[in-house]
């Protein structure tokens, strides 16, 4: 029997999932949280600073894979023939001229901007607004398969900016790797920078990589967006591959601290979003659904059916991001399940900051009162919520509580909540904010089906998708569509899983993965076609509003 291992990274931690290769039978999972980013630590949230430090994900690494493998029978370990990663994005860091991440080196090692720039900081708002006012003016529009918007999420914005603010770092940087490229670089020995893998998936959606224009934007292009960045260009990459292809085999050191063998090979990196609509089983004309923190949705198209279209205001349309020969097209939204979380914190103020000090009960006590209050405030929420028929609140919010990625990136947009009298009550704002982030997918959906991409089915993957019926209902009953829920708990990591298989040479390519390694769908939410007529006039007003709040309130 042959193993395969996908892992993924995600926005508080990282996943190992060990897959049987030619079932799809998981055999065992571990996941492991930030240690640093759990404490807070190098972010600054009302500047919308978020860093990661690079040793968050190399000791995740190891210690996820260790135990993951000391759940499994015995034998797995020297049967491991793949490994292939996800991980958010765009999420870069600058490195040295040795390819080294420069918080690894001491005396960056407490440096935010030395570390990685997570996805959903957004401290580079004026950065992306200078590339895409020279975007449009330029000879080449470098953001056209980019939706036309280019975002503060992504790494040139991010790059211009940590180099521009930091003098300390200047001297030192030679260049940059995204998390997704930087991982199977790091396992394999390649990091020396002429020598990393450049994944097609993060080069096109987020550094402009095309390659009918040359690749990588101008050189005149960079400086003009920051003088800084001069140089960058020819300490970076020509060419980009799919997630089929190997980077190479574990290196002697990465085998040991893994506990596996150097036969195993490791694949090139994507996008965790992308590679988890491979183990949903996508397919063209399937709209999948990562449904997290905030959501990236996946679709993929033949080239023929996006012959001659631009899609505007998405994530990118890139060749082979998703599945090799097709066209994998990218959106989303920068706040879905963060946005419960900010309720539930503004909640829960009392609870942290009052009750935790309290001298009436002993501190055990306390300390279960306090978890178990936490613990039960969303499911309370959506006990209450789901009692209440739609439209009968006055409520109505916009999900932009983290700005808006799409349709039409704008991370100067605020959220909304408006509507409130005496009698709203949290339940109902967070019926509210629920039916906001099903709007705002609506928007999404409509922007494809607007510019001629077929929908015919959606599935639903992560965590809210498998544990929150209510989201999910409303979700189906605003867009007025069937949703079907992967069964897989990590369809990410199960996806990261198939491409390992791909590059293990277990299959020929990923549809014979999918195929063979497919779990198939837990469950399917109907549409309740009274609540999407109600829902489709609640949307005019969503839509009126959201134009106000960026018209009149944050232009």
């Amino acid at each position: 029997m042959k193993y395969v291992i996908g892992l993924d990274y995600g926005s508080d931690s990282c996943r190992a999932l060990i897959v049987e290769a030619e079932t799809g039978k998981e055999v065992a999972s571990a996941v492991k949280y930030y240690k640093r980013w759990k404490d807070g630590k190098y972010c600054q949230p009302l500047k919308n600073q978020y860093r990661q430090h690079p040793l968050d994900y190399v000791e995740g690494l190891e210690e996820s894979v260790k135990e993951a493998l000391s759940k499994s029978p015995k034998g797995v370990a020297e049967n491991v023939v793949g490994i292939s990663f996800d991980t958010t994005g765009s999420t870069p860091a600058l490195i040295d001229k040795d390819g080294q991440v420069l918080a690894l080196r001491p005396e960056f090692a407490e440096n935010p901007n030395a570390m990685f720039v997570l996805w959903k900081d957004h401290t580079a708002i004026k950065e992306a607004a200078r590339i895409n006012e020279l975007a449009a003016t330029w000879d080449v529009d470098y953001t056209a398969y980019e939706g036309g918007i280019y975002s503060s999420e992504w790494v040139w914005a991010k790059i211009a900016h940590v180099l521009r603010e930091d003098e300390s770092i200047r001297s030192e940087a030679h260049s940059w790797v995204e998390h997704c490229d930087w991982m199977p670089a790091l396992i394999t020995g390649t990091t020396a920078p002429d020598k990393i893998v450049r994944g097609r998936c993060s080069a096109g959606h987020k550094a402009m990589w095309l390659k009918e224009w040359g690749g990588l934007p101008s050189e005149e292009f960079l400086v003009a967006i920051e003088p800084l960045l001069k140089g960058y260009r020819a300490n970076l990459y020509e060419d980009t591959y799919t997630s089929d292809v190997a980077v190479g085999n574990l290196t002697p050191e990465w085998a040991e601290r893994l506990g596996l063998t150097t036969n195993v090979k490791v694949g090139v990196g994507a996008f965790d979003c992308h590679m988890g609509a491979v183990g949903a089983e996508i397919k063209p004309k399937s709209f999948v659904r990562v449904i997290g923190t905030s959501t990236c949705d996946i679709m993929v198209a033949s080239y023929e059916d996006m012959k001659h279209k631009l899609i505007p205001g998405i994530c990118g349309q890139v060749d082979g991001s998703v599945i090799p020969g097709y066209i994998g097209l990218e959106a989303g939204q920068s706040g879905f399940g963060d946005i419960y979380a900010w309720f539930k914190k503004v909640l829960a103020w009392p609870i942290d900051n009052i009750l935790a000090k309290t001298a009436l009960i002993d501190e055990n006590t306390k300390e279960k009162l306090i978890e178990e209050t936490l613990d039960s405030i969303i499911p309370a929420l959506a006990e209450e919520a789901v009692k209440v028929p739609a439209g009968e609140s006055s409520v109505l919010a916009i999900d932009w509580m983290n700005g808006r990625r799409t349709p039409d990136a704008s991370q100067l947009v605020k959220g909304t909540i408006t509507g409130l009298n005496l009698g709203s009550s949290a339940p109902l704002i967070f019926r509210a904010l629920v039916e906001a982030t099903a709007f705002g997918s609506k928007a999404i959906v409509d922007r494809f089906l607007e510019n001629g991409i077929e929908i015919d089915s959606v599935i639903g993957i992560g965590g809210i998708s498998l544990k929150s019926p209510f989201v999910m209902q409303t979700l189906a009953d605003v867009l007025g569509m069937p949703i079907k829920v992967a069964r897989s708990e990590q369809a990410c990591a199960f996806g990261a899983s198939m491409f390992a298989a791909v590059v293990a040479g277990v299959y020929p390519n990923v549809e014979a993965a999918q195929k063979a390694m497919g779990q198939g769908f837990a469950s399917e939410f109907y549409p309740n076609e009274e609540n999407h007529k109600v829902y489709l006039e609640l949307y005019k007003k969503y839509q009126s509003l959201g134009k106000f709040t960026e018209q009149q309130l944050f232009t």
